[in-house]
């Protein structure tokens, strides 16, 4: 017995690893059958955060998610009357030194569900690959067998970001059930209106800022690399979203009778949006990059680092060119973005007429990197639009509005917006983060300073004396965001291992919150 201990003294800290992940494979496989059947059933619950009822059920449900997994979770509610509720819990650890809070989201973006391919967006199915590879849908084996890691479950957050929820949940299950001790007091926080831009998530914090005090933020939301090596990213982009309408006549006007006389919105708008970037896809307004933060020596040698992917991505997404004037991707998430998400003039297909439409919209996505302010830049836009000789207001134009100015532009500025957030990498909780995850991995992790991605991490900073690190699980091709979401079984099983490894990680070197 004294020899078998003395061996195990002298065992590497990855073994222990090993061992602690194989345990949690272990517990993952006996339980697959209902770890599944949970996971449709969470997916099967509408969760666009303007949804109120639909939204709440989302919260209850996990709720009694994490009851049954023995937590005691209380909603967090904010106080503007129908805002979604954070759903919390808190396991504390005798001892421990250090407090980790896990964080993920269970809302999702709106959809359209004409726009899925055979599926419904509420409506999970399982697909035996991806749908651009042939994908069928299939039935899950009867019994207890295991279903095929590489099959896919396909319906609207399955990726973005109710796998969190679930990698986060089971693998607290998985080291509970296999009496792993956890190394730190660990936090649960599910957020519920992430994707409509985390507008009451400060009014939240504040009313609980003792209970969402930790040394770190966990972030489980995003895409793995696209090599599928699993990575550790340090920030977030900052987001705002903007509305922009242009005006013409108004009333719908016979093409013929009026066109080359009457000004066509669309065609205005087009012209508007064109002038905001160069053929590049540089940003051509006044002051758009001045305030970037640069990065760092060691942030710049985590991308030199990382692989280099995007011949490959060009290939798999037809594309002959890129912007960025040569950049790589992972240079060009690192400086703020303009995006059109949509336009909306007329209508087309076989709705299309012959008229002047009376208006053109767009919605702007607006990409924040470190350094940038969210209003400050809204103001940069506004002040190139009036460069443009728009007069700009934040309403539909009167008749007096409309006989002074020939051109006229209605900008609206979303709720939510916030800012870009980056912690250092360099930093003894980071250093411990970085050593969790590659324990679980035989391929180096991908270290990035930014995702490309947004998430309301500065909200989080800003009121709380902490850091945020983002450990993403998803397929990097999950189509989040966008019709046809999925979540391939295998990341999702992986960011159950990912998850217990965080939970059981090893001592900093000294306090998480040092150097910030």
């Amino acid at each position: 017995m004294l020899r078998t201990l003395l061996l195990l003294a002298l065992l590497p800290a990855s073994v222990y690893a090993q061992t602690t992940q194989e345990k949690v494979r272990d517990y993952r496989s006996a339980n697959e059958p209902q770890i599944l059947k949970e996971y449709m059933a969470l997916l099967a619950i509408p969760n666009v955060a303007s949804d109120t009822e639909n939204i709440r059920k989302n919260a209850e449900f996990i709720a009694e998610m994490m009851k049954q997994r023995g937590l005691a979770p209380r909603l967090l509610e904010g106080p503007t009357r129908d805002t979604p509720p954070a759903v919390f819990g808190e396991y504390k650890v005798p001892g421990a030194r250090r407090t980790l809070l896990l964080y993920a989201h269970y809302d999702g973006q709106p959809t359209d569900p004409k726009q899925w391919t055979g599926t419904h967006p509420w409506k999970p199915v399982y697909r035996n690959a991806a749908l651009e590879a042939g994908g069928q849908i299939v039935s899950a084996p009867a019994g207890n067998e295991p279903v095929n890691p590489d099959w896919r479950m396909y319906a609207r957050s399955a990726s973005d970001d109710k796998a969190g929820v679930m990698a986060i949940l089971n693998a607290f299950a998985a080291l509970k059930a296999k009496g792993i001790p956890l190394t730190s007091n660990i936090k649960f926080f599910f957020e519920g209106e992430e994707e409509a831009g985390s507008p009451h998530l400060a009014e939240i914090i504040k009313a609980n800022r003792e209970l969402l005090e930790a040394d770190a933020w966990i972030i489980c939301d995003g895409p793995v690399h696209q090599s599928g090596r699993k990575q550790v990213v340090f920030g977030v982009r900052g987001d705002v979203n903007v509305d922009v309408t242009v005006y013409a006549a108004k009333r719908p006007l016979h093409s013929g009778h009026y066109g080359n006389w009457s000004p066509n919105p669309a065609m205005m708008l087009a012209r508007l949006l064109a002038s905001m970037k160069d053929d590049e896809g540089r940003v051509t307004i006044d002051g758009w990059y001045s305030d970037v933060e640069p990065l760092g020596e060691r942030e710049r040698r985590a991308i030199a680092d990382a692989p280099q992917y995007d011949e490959e991505i060009k290939k798999q997404l037809g594309l002959s060119r890129t912007e960025g004037a040569g950049k790589s991707l992972l240079e060009l998430i690192n400086v703020p973005s303009l995006n059109i998400n949509g336009f909306a003039s007329g209508d087309v297909g076989d709705l299309a007429r012959n008229v002047i439409p009376t208006t053109a919209t767009a919605v702007l996505d607006l990409r924040l990197v470190k350094g940038n302010d969210h209003r400050r830049q809204v103001e940069r836009l506004i002040a190139h639009i009036r460069k443009q000789k728009y007069f700009v207001t934040e309403n539909a134009p009167t008749d007096v509005e409309r006989a002074q100015h020939p051109l006229i532009a209605r900008v609206n500025v979303r709720p939510g917006g916030y800012n870009a957030e980056r912690t250092r990498m360099d930093l003894p909780v980071s250093l411990t983060v970085i050593e969790a995850v590659q324990s679980t991995t035989r391929d180096k992790i991908v270290l990035l300073p930014t995702s490309g991605g947004s998430l309301p991490l500065s909200i989080v900073t800003e009121n709380l004396k902490t850091v945020t690190i983002s450990v993403p699980i998803a397929n990097y091709d999950n189509n989040q965001h966008a019709e046809n979401e999925n979540v391939r079984l295998r990341n999702l099983w992986e960011g159950i291992e990912t998850f217990a490894a965080l939970m059981t990680m090893g001592p900093a070197q000294e306090g998480a919150r040092s150097g910030r």
